[in-house]
């Protein structure tokens, strides 16, 4: 498999597993209707595993620009090869966060509530405050990236088991962290998906909220770039 279409189909699956279970949790009439942030976090968790383990071989399996922006500084990714990784994260999360539509279109119809339904598809602060929302997202990011850094060793033999770590790493982040911004520390996860509420047909369509839109996206990036240059200064 190519890296494009390795990255391409394991964000895309990250995203169908992950957005679908916020859409199982908040939407009205599912059968996992209001069963709480753990599931939420759990859910999140086990989308990381499949997603990395489906891409781990082919492209390394970043599945987040923010990965792939910070192995580039830390010297262990090709600059030249970051802007084809990006375009394949942002069509997989699209393409993820549409087959999540398909699969609860009955309960789209069902819900009312345009914040509940914008929340399965990207994120938002519980509370707005621009500078704490980003230093959210910026911490999140940190942990998550400079922990990848550390992990990135030699293949061993255990296959899909090297998913293990992050996708543990992604549920205690959500556990910890998530509660303030909804932990996207990805921008193609939000971006994505928030492009793809605008486009689609949603009887009940809110604002994408454009105007926090870019917290999601420049808060990862700074938290990667922070901790590749902290793994650069102390290895």
């Amino acid at each position: 498999m190519s890296p494009f279409l390795s990255e391409f189909l394991g964000t895309a699956i990250l995203i169908t597993i992950g957005n679908g279970t916020v859409a199982n949790v908040v939407l009205q009439k599912t059968k996992g209707h209001n069963s709480g942030w753990i599931v939420i976090t759990v859910g999140w968790a086990m989308a990381v595993f499949v997603g990395v383990s489906i891409s781990e071989v082919s492209s390394g399996a970043h599945l987040n620009p923010a990965v792939s922006i910070a192995l580039a500084l830390a010297g262990k990714f090709a600059w030249s090869d970051v802007p084809s990784y990006i375009l394949a994260q942002m069509f997989g999360a699209m393409v993820g966060t549409t087959a999540v539509w398909l699969a609860y279109r009955d309960h789209y119809d069902a819900t009312e509530d345009h914040d509940t339904i914008r929340a399965t598809f990207c994120t938002s602060p519980a509370i707005v405050n621009v500078f704490n929302n980003f230093l959210t997202e910026l911490i999140g990011t940190f942990v998550l990236i400079l922990s990848i850094l550390y992990m990135v060793a030699p293949a061993s033999s255990l296959g899909a088991l090297d998913a293990l770590p992050v996708a543990f790493l992604v549920l205690g982040i959500g556990i910890g962290l998530g509660g303030s911004t909804g932990y996207a520390i990805n921008p193609a996860r939000d971006l994505g998906p928030r492009i793809m509420y605008y486009m689609l047909p949603l009887k009940h369509k809110g604002s994408s909220g454009w105007s926090y839109s870019w917290i999601p996206v420049a808060g990862p990036i700074s938290g990667g770039i922070l901790a590749a240059m902290i793994f650069n200064l102390f290895t």
